[in-house]
């Protein structure tokens, strides 16, 4: 069920993607009202579970993980324990930034950042390789991020 939201919880939620750290005040003065009923707004759609934290978004590309991998997975077994066997191992793998399961012709999809194609290479052998169940995969690699954000830009 979708929440019911108005205009200023809307533009609450922007400027909150923009930069979480904006003081309460600030945030006040952009969306026209007070800093109580602002601070009971982002209180509610907390509580509603809409939103659900606050953290610090790193660049991968600082960092040096400039290698993204996108990986099609088809597992041998899709019974729901095997599933749920795969679902637990591959959120152990820091490097899997995403995963998704998909109804087509495979069962995951994975987006994998790495270093380069040495360490995607031994993150494939070590670890994706070793996931439960797993019996093809099918790698594609990356050459530019020509859209990157956040689903809800500001």
């Amino acid at each position: 069920m979708e929440p019911a939201l108005d205009a200023t919880d809307r533009k609450i939620l922007s400027e909150l993607v923009a930069n979480a750290r904006l003081p309460i005040t600030e945030l006040a003065r952009r969306v026209g009202l007070s800093k109580t009923p602002v601070a009971a707004r982002i209180k509610a759609m907390e509580e509603m579970g809409l939103i659900t934290g606050y953290r610090a978004i790193l660049s991968p590309l600082k960092l040096g993980m400039t290698h993204v991998t996108y990986l099609e997975v088809r597992l041998s077994d899709t019974r729901e324990r095997a599933l749920a066997a795969f679902n637990a191992a591959v959120r152990a793998i820091e490097e899997v930034e995403e995963c998704y399961m998909i109804a087509g012709g495979f069962d995951y999809l994975l987006k994998v950042r790495s270093h380069d194609m040495a360490d995607y290479r031994r993150i494939m052998g070590e670890k994706i390789s070793a996931l439960p169940h797993v019996h093809a995969t099918s790698s594609y690699v990356a050459m530019e991020a020509v859209v990157e954000q956040s689903w809800m830009s500001p």
